[in-house]
C-alpha cells in the first residue's frame, strides 16, 4: 500500500518487479485491495496514446495502512523487547561461566 502511495502510476509489472513478486500474484493483490475499498484505479493516457492505470489510496485504504504500520511497528517493538531480554540473559550467563572456569 504504501508503494501504491508513493507512485501511483506505476504500471502492475513495475509493481510486480518492485515488490519482487509475480505478475499474476501482484494483479491478485491489486484486486483485493481494489474490492475492500481501500485502492481506486483511474484510467490516465500516456503519451503513446495507451491507457494506463493509477492505483490511489481512498481515504479507508489510507487509514488501513497506518493501522497495519501501528501494528506491525508494534509487534517489531515487543520481538525487540524480548530479543533485548534473551541478550540480557545470555550475557549474564557467559559472565557466569567466565568467573566459573577462573
Amino acid at each position: 500500500m504504501r508503494l501504491l502511495e508513493e507512485h501511483p502510476d506505476c504500471s502492475q509489472r513495475e509493481l510486480s518487479r518492485r515488490m519482487g513478486v509475480s505478475l499474476g500474484k501482484t494483479h491478485y493483490l491489486l484486486r483485493a485491495l481494489l474490492e475492500k475499498g481501500w485502492v481506486k484505479a483511474q484510467n490516465f493516457s500516456r503519451s503513446d496514446r495507451k491507457l494506463r492505470y493509477a492505483y490511489v489510496l481512498t481515504p479507508n485504504g489510507v487509514r488501513e495502512r497506518v493501522k497495519l504500520t501501528r501494528a506491525f511497528l508494534a509487534r517489531k517493538e515487543s520481538e525487540y523487547i524480548e530479543l533485548r531480554t534473551q541478550i540480557s540473559r545470555l550475557r549474564t550467563e557467559l559472565a557466569e561461566h567466565e568467573a566459573d572456569a577462573r
